[in-house]
């Protein structure tokens, strides 16, 4: 029946039929921790209500280190990542594109229109094509220009396309130009701070060697597993910013709001399926 029906409408019927299943999220990030950064309390939360969760890493991560690189690294930081996804109960691949090296290539767009239409994404996440790391901006743009495309069924033939637009958004970043990060879903994430950082902790190469050498403090990482880790958590523990505390008073209101002391947040790309407040609420149940 949805031949005789305009294109908006088909997806919007098909929008509508998938709400009655559990919804499926797909982040990506450039390497193998960056979906935990940005997303890993708002997986742990889409996973205590019974969704399904996959986190890719664009890149191998071999790169990514002082003193060790190449196949080695890579493989060491694909078992960071299992692990990492064994910790969340979620499903992490890392795709075999050499970390630094990224670019927005049809070949590297073809491999994220096929994780997309392979999850049945209803969510997909993703950074903003603005930011300090190449990669991370390639990222961006590669998730960009598949946003479309994963509904077009003579693109990537071999993989059958999504009948339906899922919805795109951007993690938080402090990036101000061209604009800043506009929050337009904030998810209060305090009962699974723990997990989130348990999901950080398994990146060993990365948050206790590697970006504390870049930032010049490796010395404050304490050698103790334990001791590790509370440092970990005080590290990452910033407050919300105002304008993502703002975001939590429209889903939370103001008194719940103002007791949140971790949270993520996402803006919602222009490119994807456009979903009111009603369609938030039903693809972000954890808001109330």
């Amino acid at each position: 029946m949805y031949r005789t029906l305009p294109l908006f409408l088909v997806m919007a019927a098909a929008w509508l039929q998938a709400q009655d299943r559990a919804l499926r999220v797909i982040a990506f990030g450039a390497h193998p921790d960056d979906c935990d950064i940005r997303a890993a309390g708002t997986a742990a939360k889409f996973r205590q209500l019974g969704h399904a969760v996959k986190f890719v890493s664009v890149t191998n991560g071999d790169a990514g280190h002082q003193s060790m690189g190449g196949g080695a690294l890579a493989k060491r930081r694909r078992g960071e990542a299992e692990e990492s996804g064994r910790r969340l109960g979620i499903t992490y691949e890392v795709l075999d594109n050499h970390d630094g090296e990224l670019l927005p290539t049809l070949a590297v767009r073809e491999q994220i229109i096929r994780r997309i239409r392979q999850w049945k994404a209803d969510i997909v996440l993703a950074p903003r094509p603005n930011d300090y790391h190449p990669d991370h901006r390639y990222t961006g743009v590669l998730v960009q220009d598949a946003a479309y495309m994963v509904v077009v069924p003579n693109i990537c033939p071999d993989t059958p396309p999504l009948r339906k637009n899922p919805v795109f958004l951007y993690y938080e970043d402090h990036f101000q130009k061209p604009a800043p990060f506009r929050p337009d879903v904030a998810v209060d994430i305090g009962d699974v701070w723990d997990q989130k950082v348990d999901a950080l902790d398994a990146h060993v190469s990365q948050v206790y060697e590697w970006l504390p050498w870049v930032d010049g403090n490796l010395a404050e990482v304490p050698r103790d597993a334990a001791g590790r880790k509370r440092w970990l958590a005080q590290s990452r523990g910033e407050g919300p910013s105002p304008a993502v505390r703002h975001a939590l008073e429209k889903w939370y209101g103001g008194e719940r709001a103002a007791k949140v002391q971790h949270a993520e947040a996402f803006e919602i790309c222009e490119y994807g399926y456009q979903p009111s407040d009603a369609d938030l609420r039903r693809l972000f149940p954890m808001l109330k």
